[in-house]
């Protein structure tokens, strides 16, 4: 299962930390949104991998036959080892790239808030909050459990989709 997990999840490790490389640094003409949106395009693209590392173990490993359960793991194991991948990629962009980030996230999220037309009061409410947010960010534990927090939803439904097709037991003879 190790060299299954491994392979698969260091690859799909390698494209969320390259699409993160591709994006981060140039989100100022990129913008957030548009950043947000490749982001998640790129975890999509990444997470595939879950299945067709499940489908590898089921069909090399297990000799075709694979428990829900045992999928699962699988895919969770190769969730966990691109999450981490994703992590270590941003804790290098965030510390070394782009120290500003904070900064001008804060910026846009208010300049958002205004543009929707919020009070200022709401304004400076979530101006509050987005500072205090980024706080606890600069904690680099805190930095790391909200990071992981990112990917790990979408691997999660590719984790439980793949299992539940995947899934075949044995037939009695």
């Amino acid at each position: 299962m190790r060299k299954t997990v491994l392979t698969f999840g260091l690859i799909a490790g390698a494209i969320l930390s390259a699409m993160m490389l591709a994006t981060i640094p140039f989100m100022d003409r990129i913008g957030f949104d548009k950043g947000m949106v490749i982001g998640y395009t790129g975890m999509v693209l990444a997470f595939l991998l879950v299945y067709f590392g499940v489908r590898s173990y089921r069909d090399n490993v297990l000799g075709g036959h694979i428990g829900f359960g045992r999928a699962f793991l699988v895919g969770l194991a190769i969730t966990f080892v691109a999450s981490a991948c994703y992590v270590a990629t941003w804790q290098f962009i965030y510390y070394r790239v782009t120290p500003d980030f904070a900064e001008k996230y804060t910026a846009y999220a208010v300049e958002q808030a205004k543009k929707s037309g919020a009070s200022d009061e709401k304004i400076a409410a979530q101006t509050k909050e987005i500072r205090e947010m980024m706080e606890i960010y600069k904690n680099p534990l805190a930095n790391i459990a909200i990071t992981f927090l990112e990917p790990l939803p979408v691997g999660l439904i590719f984790t439980l989709v793949s299992a539940g097709l995947l899934r075949r037991k044995r037939r009695p003879a």
